[in-house]
């Protein structure tokens, strides 16, 4: 069995069908082990794979629903580097978030007989799943799958908004407000919900209640001038977007609230953009979202290669991000 061929070279099993179906992306020493294990264990690969192998496509589908979407754009960055490296062309589609148009598109990745789907989202809720049906392997990004029979990877923004608290408790922040966008949208309580973790941990409470609204510079402003007014006392903000963070850090200049010094504020996302040319740089928290991408492509290639591929909703982790809005630069 190729598992076996994979224990005796101390390679895993996606290497050891990489090496043995003529993947370029397998070092050659690695191949050299892999080929003379089979040899020693006297291994055939399967003819019909071998055949199903010579009539790939050598495609794999992108399906989004928001190709302008900021998050959406990095994925697809990560996804297309990583298949590029394995010499795969991509096709890629964008629905505009008409299910109508995704079902077309979907029927055209098919018709074109490609050999794997990724399917990017916009917002980590969960989507409604293409289906069981489908010839070829699907991977789900940043919006997972409704179905748990799927494989779906999404941020950790539950271990993220506990980083956030954990940064600012650290810093030496006990009176700590938290600003949010839209609270429909599952990251904005999944932040929350981790930051709430952290805060018992510390043994501290939140100072007023969560602020939601929407996810945008203006309502970072008007929440941060809402809680500043009403709890003068407040010595750090966590803000669940960069944007709104950027709002807040225009409100503590106009009230004269230094950053960071009087006033501590974290955002999340690191949207270069934002983050980096804020004033001060915002310290934020970063989804890893080429990462996503990455690993999408990655878990597309062992299924291509005949590796069973894990199912249900894996939360990849995300990292705290420091920059001067937390921490003076000297």
């Amino acid at each position: 069995m190729l598992s076996d061929v994979a224990e005796a070279a101390g390679v895993s099993l996606s290497t050891a069908s990489k090496a043995l179906n003529g993947r370029g992306d397998v070092a050659a020493a690695t191949r050299a082990r892999v080929e003379s294990a089979a040899f020693e264990l006297r291994f055939t690969p399967n003819p019909l794979a071998r055949g199903l192998l010579a009539s790939r496509s050598g495609t794999v589908g992108l399906l989004t629903n928001d190709l302008e979407g900021r998050f959406v754009l990095p994925i697809l960055a990560g996804a297309e580097d990583a298949l590029g490296a394995g010499s795969v062309n991509v096709f890629l589609c964008d629905a505009q978030g008409d299910a109508v148009r995704e079902q077309h598109h979907l029927r055209a990745l098919l018709s074109r007989r490609v050999d794997g789907i990724i399917v990017v989202g916009s917002r980590t809720d969960a989507r409604r799943s293409l289906g069981q049906e489908l010839s070829v392997p699907v991977v789900y990004v940043y919006s997972p799958s409704d179905d748990d029979r799927d494989l779906s990877l999404t941020p950790d923004n539950l271990t993220g908004g506990q980083l956030a608290i954990e940064h600012l408790v650290s810093c030496g922040r006990k009176r700590i407000a938290f600003i949010a966008g839209d609270q429909s949208y599952r990251a904005a309580t999944d932040r929350w919900e981790g930051a709430q973790a952290a805060l018992r941990a510390a043994d501290l409470e939140l100072v007023g209640a969560p602020m939601y609204s929407e996810w945008s510079e203006h309502w970072g402003r008007d929440a941060a001038a809402t809680l500043l007014e009403r709890y003068p006392e407040i010595d750090a903000i966590f803000c669940a977007s960069d944007q709104l963070a950027r709002g807040a850090i225009d409100t503590a200049r106009e009230l004269g609230r230094r950053v960071p010094e009087d006033l501590a504020i974290i955002g999340y996302d690191n949207w270069l953009p934002l983050a980096a040319n804020s004033r001060p740089g915002l310290t934020s928290i970063d989804a890893n979202l080429g990462e996503l991408g990455k690993q999408a492509a990655e878990r597309i290639f062992q299924a291509i290669d005949g590796v069973e591929i894990p199912h249900g909703v894996h939360h990849l982790p995300v990292r705290l991000v420091i920059r001067g809005s937390t921490i003076a630069r000297r």
